[in-house]
């Protein structure tokens, strides 16, 4: 990553571009949340202990990546936390860059000071670019996933 990039935790003034990053193509294709409803689901990530949304920043502080990461409390695992990390996304303009890289050396080294024994994703199959980006990250491929609309 040429430049300075910064990650912190977003803020509801963060919402607008961390929406226009989930509209790119091969992501939500432009299906996303409108900006109040947006601000009421980002006001419940307080309900939960440990869930934050994180921006990347590039030098003029415009949000070039996020991700989303829950620290869940067990009762299984001897009670040892695990963490997922969620709507992990780049700008188009900006892969490959080192920003995915840099995002998820953050979440791994928060979920390291959480205690964690595991931090998962899941990621759509389709995405196999992705895939080999994670795979080079040294994560695992684990299990098998399952959704259903409820």
């Amino acid at each position: 990553m040429s430049g300075t990039l910064t990650l912190r935790e977003a803020t509801a003034d963060d919402l607008p571009q961390v929406l226009a990053l989930y509209a790119q193509p091969g992501l939500d294709d432009g299906q996303v949340l409108g900006p109040e409803r947006a601000r009421e689901v980002f006001a419940e990530f307080a309900n939960y202990p440990s869930y934050r949304l994180f921006v990347a920043c590039d030098e003029s502080a415009q949000v070039v990546g996020s991700y989303a990461l829950l620290v869940m409390h067990n009762l299984a695992h001897l009670g040892t936390p695990s963490a997922i990390v969620e709507d992990v996304v780049v700008d188009q303009t900006h892969r490959s860059r080192g920003i995915g890289r840099h995002m998820m050396d953050h979440a791994m080294a928060l979920a390291r000071q959480a205690g964690c024994y595991k931090l998962a994703l899941s990621s759509n199959l389709k995405r196999e670019r992705a895939h080999a980006f994670y795979d080079a990250l040294g994560f695992a491929r684990h299990g098998i996933s399952f959704v259903i609309t409820p």
